[in-house]
């Protein structure tokens, strides 16, 4: 009998018989560094890439407008090529794919501090988007060395180092950004292009060729894929509720930076310093404390405790008037942080070892047309509030909407482990 935090797993590398893949397990900080070091870079960038947007611009609104466009544009090809990534690495492996996908992110923070319009600056990003399928291979990486039992904890080291990079990354950025726009881009650009080059000799593959599979166009289209995930057992409409969640979350960070300019006038070191508190919120949560948490209360739990906090803090994040509140809310939000693992960890569980690329990808792609709606939707609202003085709580209207998308997430969610409780228990 099975139960909504631990439903029908099959066999994985990591619970296989197999010694090769077991000694892997070992080797998994490799991955983590490498993400660590991506997500430095884009948290880099961050803070000072809507004032790049800024400087072709010349009215509030129209670096609203033009700022979201460049961030749904990189969404919009996200979701379509996402599932590729994923599916060439269940083909070829994750190694190469990663490294591939990771180098194509340095180049792009390289052509970015060479655009010389904001046309340019639309289609450079529209071709970083190609190559942004690199955290759902190391999604797929992670599970792939993990046991199904261990999912949840494993996958919040990649959250965790998400945090990291966040805690050194905004910061970084915003300094640089006071002395010059550009200097972020440059850094990120060195940090990516070196990743690669760790990565080439320190990443090892995680895929044995025994798990490979064919590449198929049929399970790399991304419509197809989310179709794929609906049916699978014990998923169902947690579909949604990830969907959802991942609506409010994007909204929340392609509005924060330009919304705390507008309503406490804030600089890009002010913003690198909120997203510092970002990242030390996740790691105390995914990196030191997810793996007893999710012990206690289990992931179904695990997942509505954090979107009742997350409702509130989006909720309080409006109604702020002073700047410090932010940053005591931020860290007053930690029980949020362990959703998102213990939500991935439902969809690993159910896909089989040779499908998890496959699988990452598509909730990566799910995330992508996510984030493309949340941006158009968060930006242009805040474009018609963008007149409103400073501290009005109209400049606080995307963070409304983002809380209640998040309360639909967590009704679904409650149904949904309601729903799979009563059937385990007539079973």
């Amino acid at each position: 009998m099975t139960t909504p935090d631990q439903p029908n797993s099959p066999a994985s590398p990591a619970s296989s018989a197999d010694p090769d893949a077991l000694s892997l397990s070992t080797n998994v900080r490799f991955v983590l560094i490498t993400v660590f070091l991506d997500i430095l870079g884009i948290g880099l960038i961050i803070p000072v890439l809507p004032r790049l947007v800024g400087s072709f611009t010349q009215q509030a609104d129209a670096q609203a407008h033009w700022y979201g466009a460049i961030v749904a544009i990189y969404g919009v090809m996200q979701f379509f090529f996402a599932p590729v990534i994923g599916a060439l690495s269940d083909r070829f492996g994750r190694r190469p794919v990663l490294l591939t996908c990771v180098f194509g992110l340095g180049l792009n923070f390289l052509l970015l501090t060479q655009a010389t319009s904001i046309y340019w600056l639309l289609i450079i990003r529209a071709l970083g988007g190609v190559t942004a399928g690199n955290l759902s291979v190391a999604n797929a990486y992670i599970a792939d060395v993990s046991s199904p039992e261990n999912r949840s904890k494993a996958l919040g080291k990649i959250g965790a180092m998400f945090g990291l990079g966040f805690i050194c990354g905004p910061v970084t950025g915003g300094l640089l950004g006071e002395a010059n726009i550009h200097y972020p881009f440059y850094l990120a650009a060195a940090v990516s292009l070196s990743n690669v080059v760790y990565g080439y000799f320190s990443l090892p593959e995680s895929l044995p060729p025994v798990n490979r599979k064919a590449f198929s166009i049929t399970s790399a289209n991304p419509f197809a894929g989310l179709s794929g995930l609906a049916h699978l057992r014990g998923v169902g409409s947690l579909v949604w509720v990830y969907g959802l969640t991942m609506f409010a979350q994007f909204t929340l960070q392609t509005t924060w930076v330009l919304s705390t300019e507008l309503r406490f006038g804030w600089t890009p070191m002010q913003n690198g310093l909120s997203l510092f508190m970002v990242g030390i919120s996740s790691v105390v949560m995914q990196g030191v404390f997810l793996g007893r948490y999710i012990k206690l209360v289990g992931d179904a739990n695990a997942i509505l405790f954090g979107l009742i906090s997350s409702c509130a803090a989006l909720t309080l994040y409006g109604l702020a008037t002073q700047g410090w509140m932010m940053y005591v809310l931020i860290l007053c939000n930690v029980l949020a942080f362990a959703a998102g693992p213990a939500l991935q960890a439902f969809f690993s569980r159910a896909v089989d070892a040779r499908s998890q690329g496959v699988a990452m990808g598509s909730l990566s792609a799910l995330a992508s047309i996510m984030s493309v709606a949340a941006t158009l939707a968060g930006t242009s609202l805040l474009a018609q509030v963008s007149h409103a003085p400073r501290g009005s709580l109209l400049l606080g209207a995307p963070f409304f909407m983002a809380a209640s998308v998040q309360f639909m997430a967590l009704i679904l969610a409650y149904l949904h482990m309601r729903k799979t409780k009563q059937s385990t228990l007539k079973d």
